[in-house]
C-alpha cells in the first residue's frame, strides 16, 4: 500500500500558445491538509482540473493507492472518492439543498414495482444527516438561493462528503467569506482531517496557509518547484518561491502628492433605507483614499450609488465645484468617474469575449471610422499599449478574456477605464483573488496613477492593503460614515475602532 492517497506524476498540459503544467507532480497523504501555491497563472487549478476530469492531461499518470487509475470526467473523479468545490461556486438556486447535494446521483425507489422513482424521503434525511458534519443545522429543503456565499460553501462541501470522498479539493475557499466563516470553514476542515480526507488547498493567503496546512507545494510559470513541511516556512520564503524573486516591500514606495480637493460627497442616501445613509466626504487631486469596514458596511453599495447603479433619495457630488448628475453608469463615465468592480467575473469580465473586445468596450467611440464601423488596427494598438504598460500576459488580444489568470483579467480591466482617462477611478477590492506578485504590480499601477494627478478610492478588505497603499482612511460602518484616519497614523486598531461603531463621528 502507498503512503500516498493520491499521487500525480510528470503532468503536462498545453492549451494554444501556452504550455500550462510542465511535468508536475503532487503527493498527497491521507489525513494532511496540503496547500497548492502559486501566482495566478502558475497551473494550480489546471493541474486540479486534470485531477478532477475537467481537463485530458496530454501526458503524465495519477495513481490512487498506489494504483494508476484513469480519470475521463468529473463523475469518474467522484466516483474514485475525488470531490471539488470551485472557486466560483455553481449552485441551482432555486432547488433545495438536499437536491443539490444529490445532484446526478439521486437516491431512487421503485413504485408500482417497477418504476424507478427519485426517494425524496431518504435524500432529505441523508442530507441531513451530512449538513450537521459540516455543521450546518439548516433544512435540506431551503433553496438554495436563500442562503449566504459561506452557506453555499458548505452545502459544496456537504456534497462531498456524502459522496464519502477521499481527496478534497478546495480551490481559494475563503475569497468571499468573513472571519467567523472562515473559522467554521477551518473546523470542518479539522474534522475531515480527522476522518483521514487529503485535501488540497488552494489559497493566495499566507496567514490561512500557515495557519491551517500540513505540507506546502508551490509552483511557477506551470513548472513544479517543491513541497515543504508547513512548521518549517515563512511569508518571505513562500513569496521568494512563487515569484522567483524577492520582494523586499509588499507596497512601492509613496510617490504620489495628493493636492487640492477635486471630488465631493455630500449627504449621500440610498433609496434603500437599510443602505448607506447621509455619507459626506472628499478626494483630492493625486489622493488615494482607503475605504474600510465590515462585511455589512454597505462600501461597495454607495461606490455603486455614485456610479449610477443604485438609486439615491438625496445627495449631491461635484467635480472642481461643477455638479455631476447620476442617474446611470453612462453619465457616470461622461462624467470622468469609473469603477473597477468588486466581482471580476459577475461584474467585470465579458468571458467569452477576447482580451480586445473586453478592454475597448467602455471606448468604442474613440475606435470607430465614419461613425460606426471598428478600427480593428487602433484597438490592436490600445491593447498593445496596456500589455507593455501594465505587463499583461496573453498570448494574444483574440484571446478570450476567461482563459487569463485573475491577475491578468484585473489588468485589462483597469486598462478598459484608463483608455477613458477618468479623473476618479472607483476600485472595489482591486487584488480580491490575486497572488502577491501580481498584487504589487496592481499597487504599482494605482501608484503611478495617482502620481498622475488621478483621484483614487479604494475599497479593501485587507487592513495591510489599506495602510500599506491609503493616504486617507475612510471608515463606514452600517452603512455610515464614522471617521477618517491619516494613512501615516493608520493601524488596525484604530480602524477596526471606527469599524464597530454605530455612532458617526466628525471628521
Amino acid at each position: 500500500m502507498s503512503e500516498y492517497v493520491l499521487e500525480m506524476k510528470n503532468v503536462y498540459k498545453a492549451f494554444p500558445g501556452v504550455v500550462a503544467l510542465n511535468h508536475v507532480q503532487l503527493q498527497l497523504k491521507a489525513g494532511k491538509v496540503h496547500a497548492l501555491m502559486g501566482e495566478n497563472g502558475a497551473g494550480k487549478s489546471t493541474l486540479m482540473k486534470c485531477m478532477f476530469g475537467i481537463y485530458k492531461m496530454d501526458e503524465g499518470e495519477i495513481f490512487i493507492d498506489g494504483e494508476k487509475v484513469e480519470i475521463h470526467n468529473p463523475s469518474e473523479a467522484l466516483a474514485k472518492g475525488i470531490a471539488m468545490v470551485h472557486q466560483e461556486l455553481q449552485p441551482i438556486p432555486a432547488r433545495p439543498i438536499g437536491e443539490n447535494i444529490y445532484l446526478g446521483r439521486y437516491p431512487t425507489k421503485k413504485v408500482l414495482g417497477f418504476i424507478n422513482a427519485v426517494d425524496h424521503d431518504k435524500m432529505y434525511e441523508d442530507a441531513a444527516r451530512v449538513l450537521k458534519e459540516v455543521n450546518m443545522d439548516f433544512d435540506p429543503k431551503t433553496k438554495v438561493g436563500e442562503l449566504s456565499v459561506s452557506q453555499m460553501q458548505a452545502v459544496e462541501i456537504a456534497k462531498a462528503v456524502s459522496a464519502n470522498c477521499r481527496v478534497l479539493i478546495l480551490d481559494e475557499p475563503t475569497s468571499s467569506l468573513t472571519q467567523n466563516e472562515v473559522d467554521n470553514l477551518f473546523s470542518i476542515i479539522e474534522d475531515l482531517k480527522a476522518r483521514g480526507v487529503a485535501i488540497v488547498y488552494i489559497s493566495h493567503k499566507m496567514d490561512e496557509i500557515l495557519r491551517i496546512s500540513d505540507e506546502v507545494s508551490i509552483m511557477r510559470d506551470g513548472n513544479y518547484i517543491g513541497t515543504w513541511d508547513a512548521k518549517d516556512l515563512t511569508t518571505d520564503f513562500i513569496i521568494t518561491k512563487m515569484v522567483g524573486r524577492e520582494l523586499t516591500n509588499l507596497y512601492p514606495p509613496k510617490v504620489n502628492v495628493p493636492g487640492e480637493v477635486v471630488f465631493e460627497v455630500e449627504d449621500y442616501t440610498s433609496i434603500n433605507p437599510k443602505s448607506f445613509r447621509h455619507v459626506s466626504f472628499n478626494v483630492r487631486k493625486g489622493e488615494i483614499l482607503g475605504v474600510a469596514g465590515l462585511v455589512g458596511a454597505q462600501r461597495t453599495e454607495l461606490m455603486e450609488g455614485l456610479f449610477g447603479i443604485r438609486s439615491k433619495t438625496s445627495g449631491t457630488m461635484k467635480y472642481l465645484g461643477k455638479e455631476l448628475h447620476v442617474s446611470q453608469p453612462k453619465d457616470a463615465i461622461d462624467n470622468g468617474i469609473a469603477m473597477l468592480t468588486e466581482d471580476r467575473r459577475g461584474t467585470g469580465i465579458m468571458g467569452v469575449l477576447s482580451v480586445a473586445d473586453n478592454i475597448s468596450i467602455a471606448s468604442l467611440k474613440q475606435y470607430t471610422d465614419f461613425g460606426d464601423k471598428l478600427n480593428a488596427k487602433k484597438i490592436e494598438q490600445l491593447v498593445e499599449e496596456n500589455k507593455q504598460k501594465m505587463n499583461i500576459k496573453t498570448p494574444s488580444s483574440k484571446t478570450p478574456i476567461a482563459s487569463l489568470s485573475g491577475g491578468n483579467q484585473q489588468k485589462v480591466l483597469i486598462g478598459r477605464w484608463l483608455a477613458n482617462s477618468p479623473d476618479v477611478l472607483i476600485m472595489d477590492e482591486p487584488t480580491r483573488g490575486i497572488d502577491v506578485g501580481a498584487k504589487y504590480e496592481i499597487y504599482c499601477i494605482i501608484s503611478e496613477l495617482a502620481q498622475q494627478g488621478k483621484s483614487i478610492i479604494m475599497i479593501s478588505s485587507e487592513m495591510g492593503e489599506l495602510i500599506g497603499m491609503s493616504d486617507r482612511i475612510m471608515v463606514m460602518c452600517d452603512g455610515r460614515v464614522t471617521g477618517f484616519i491619516d494613512g501615516k497614523d493608520a493601524t488596525q486598531e484604530n480602524i477596526m475602532e471606527l469599524a464597530t461603531q454605530f455612532e458617526s463621528k466628525e471628521n
